[in-house]
């Protein structure tokens, strides 16, 4: 379980936020630009220190502002893709991945399990956009992350590739059995993933979604575990 309440001042308002994801779970953020998303999901990965709150997975805190208490990002086991995704473009797509995971065979699984095996020897710039996306989340993956973190994923993909990835990131959820946060600006992307929706609105949490059966359940309320 990951169990969140930050609040990071940010410009002329302050990110508040408070929410649970359990392991299994996908849990979306969405909101207009600049409403806060991007700064819980660099608090979550160690990157931004908020304010106050707390931040902790499995009882395991990784931020509290009581005992001063901060996790650096490499101590936190999070993978975290990039909205522009961090390839190296001189490393092929098998060198992408190992640079997180020296582990010759999970790279190899990885390959196998998101569809890129055939282009393990090819470099970035020779394949397509939903190539690089699925190497970036392999990237993510290869360090076996507590917490998976996804920041805009397929907004710069067609339409055609989007749902293709789509529906790659709902099998991975059922097998990865860990807690992810991912941001997204369209809403329907959030519904279709997403076991908990929550919107931001100038850092403050102005809706939020869970779902139940097939249909999400509407509450204006702080997010409960689901």
């Amino acid at each position: 379980m990951l169990d969140v309440h930050i609040i990071k001042q940010r410009g002329q308002f302050s990110v508040d936020v408070n929410f649970f994801c359990p392991d299994g779970r996908l849990l979306a953020l969405t909101g207009p630009s600049g409403s806060g998303k991007t700064t819980v999901i660099r608090a979550l990965a160690g990157l931004d220190r908020p304010d106050c709150g707390h931040i902790s997975y499995r009882k395991k805190y990784w931020y509290h502002s009581t005992t001063s208490c901060f996790l650096k990002p490499r101590k936190r086991k999070v993978g975290y893709m990039f909205q522009e995704h961090t390839l190296f473009p001189h490393l092929s797509v098998r060198k992408n991945i190992a640079f997180a995971c020296r582990d010759d065979e999970r790279v190899s699984k990885l390959l196998r399990l998101l569809s890129i095996e055939h282009l393990a020897d090819s470099r970035p710039h020779r394949i397509s956009g939903g190539e690089r996306q699925r190497t970036a989340l392999a990237q993510a993956l290869a360090s076996d992350p507590d917490v998976l973190l996804l920041d805009e994923p397929f907004s710069a993909l067609d339409t055609m590739t989007r749902n293709r990835l789509r529906h790659l990131l709902l099998d991975l959820k059922e097998s990865l059995k860990i807690p992810i946060i991912m941001v997204t600006h369209d809403l329907e992307e959030a519904r279709q993933l997403s076991d908990q929706h929550i919107c931001l609105e100038k850092g403050a949490v102005v809706a939020c979604e869970r779902k139940t059966g097939n249909n999400f359940i509407p509450s204006l309320l702080a997010p409960a575990p689901i």
